[in-house]
C-alpha cells in the first residue's frame, strides 16, 4: 500500500496499480465522489492504467451516474466490488449499465485482484 486516507464518506486505501475503498454505512454514493477518484489519479497513476475496487462491507446506496462520470477517466480501466450479499447481483447488473469498462462482482479480495491482475496486463507493455 502506498497510503490511505480517512475521509467522512469512506476510507480509501492507495495502491500500485488500484484504489481500494470501504464506504461508510448508509450514505449515498454521489457523482462528486469522483473528486476522490481524480486525487488518487492525478497524483499516483498519472497515464497509468489502474482499477478501483469497491469493498461493500456496509450497507449503503450507489447513485449509478457515479459510473458514467468515473468511465470519463482514461486510465481507469476496470471497476471490481467485493460483496457477499446475493443482492449485490442485481445492484451490480443496473451499475453496470452506466459504465462501459470492465466491471465485475466478486466475493473475495483475492479473487478480485486476481481478475485486476489479468485486466491490468492487456495496459502495460
Amino acid at each position: 500500500m502506498i497510503t490511505s486516507f480517512n475521509l467522512s464518506f469512506c476510507k480509501a486505501e492507495i495502491h500500485e496499480d488500484y484504489v481500494l475503498t470501504v464506504m461508510s454505512e448508509g450514505i449515498t454514493v454521489i457523482p462528486q465522489y469522483k473528486n476522490l477518484l481524480s486525487l488518487a489519479v492525478e497524483k499516483y497513476y498519472k497515464d497509468k492504467p489502474f482499477f478501483y475496487i469497491s469493498n461493500r462491507v456496509n450497507s449503503y446506496s450507489v447513485n449509478p451516474a457515479v459510473h458514467h462520470e468515473i468511465a470519463k477517466i482514461p486510465n481507469l480501466v476496470g471497476v471490481a466490488v467485493i460483496s457477499k450479499n446475493p443482492l449485490q447481483e442485481i445492484q451490480i447488473q443496473l451499475e453496470k449499465s452506466f459504465f462501459k469498462k470492465e466491471f465485475k462482482l466478486f466475493s473475495t479480495l483475492k479473487s478480485a485482484l486476481e481478475w485486476k491482475n489479468e485486466i491490468i496486463k492487456r495496459y502495460t507493455y
